[in-house]
């Protein structure tokens, strides 16, 4: 078990995260917020590329600032941008990653052969990785995460500028790779943790807000989520008392979505929140100022 305990990060005046408490078992973590909101700092925590200014991590009951080495031995981690070779084939580079990492070249060789298998780049095992599209580099990218067997997966934003179709294959891929470690996803792409997490933690202002299954989390805002039809007149008029969360053309009209307290208009029809309402209404500040909405 991973065990956040009263985290605190300070940058000089600046604190990025405050006093953050946390558990991980066997299982996929969304950590889902904005940027800005802290989930790089967190990572880099957890992956022991930056120490607490306050507070401690603990894997399985011992500080992993003391286990130094054989902590990380049980970690992979993709960071949202990793270096590679582009005249390396994945095999090339695979061995080259696994030999720093002192793993035994009979091992070495067994595992990556195994892992291009699992993240389907066996048919380009020797081709070199500089013709390569985005996802499929996303894709060595996991298998060097993966090379030595880690119990703890950590991944930094790794579908950003991926298309739809890679993005699918992608989270199948952690799917699989979830049953039996620790995969924390750290993202800001709702539909990447809506389909595959098994909890879903959002970090505003430095803080956690909530750490809980998707079920528990959209309940919080049953009973005040709405779908109306209305004509493209209208939009302006109902944007002023509810706060619109997306909206969608249907027969000449719109059908909008949005958040509204109080009393329904009979127009108004309830519907189930799901994560992504969430995550619009909980960061609609933060997401005006990025000029989301």
């Amino acid at each position: 078990m991973l065990v956040v305990n009263h985290v605190s990060k300070n940058y000089g005046n600046f604190e990025a995260l405050k006093d953050i408490d946390l558990e991980f078992s066997s299982g996929i973590y969304g950590l889902l917020a904005p940027n800005g909101a802290g989930k790089t700092t967190l990572i880099k925590l957890l992956a022991t590329l930056i120490f607490p200014s306050k507070g401690e991590i603990l894997y399985n009951g011992t500080n992993i600032s003391t286990l130094g080495e054989s902590y990380r031995e049980i970690l992979g981690y993709l960071p949202q941008e990793f270096g590679y070779y582009k005249n390396f084939s994945p095999k090339q580079f695979l061995s080259y990653i696994g030999a720093l990492k002192g793993i035994d070249p009979e091992t070495l060789e067994q595992r990556i052969d195994r892992l291009l298998k699992l993240v389907a780049l066996d048919d380009v095992a020797t081709k070199k990785m500089k013709k390569f599209s985005g996802g499929m580099i996303q894709r060595v990218g996991i298998a060097q995460a993966m090379l030595n067997d880690p119990k703890i997966l950590i991944l930094d934003e790794p579908t950003a500028g991926l298309d739809p179709k890679e993005r699918v294959r992608f989270r199948n891929l952690l799917s699989e790779l979830g049953r039996d470690r620790i995969v924390i996803l750290s993202t800001h792409i709702v539909s990447d943790v809506e389909s595959i997490a098994n909890e879903v933690i959002m970090l505003k202002d430095q803080k956690i807000l909530y750490k809980d299954r998707i079920l528990h989390i959209c309940k919080m805002m049953e009973g005040v989520v709405y779908e109306t039809v209305i004509s493209y007149e209208q939009v302006a008029t109902l944007k002023q008392r509810v706060f619109p969360l997306s909206e969608r053309q249907e027969d000449g009209l719109l059908k909008v979505r949005f958040v509204a307290k109080g009393a329904p208009e009979p127009a108004w029809t309830a519907v189930k929140p799901n994560l992504e309402d969430v995550f619009l209404y909980v960061y609609r500040d933060e997401m005006r100022g990025e000029g989301a909405l």
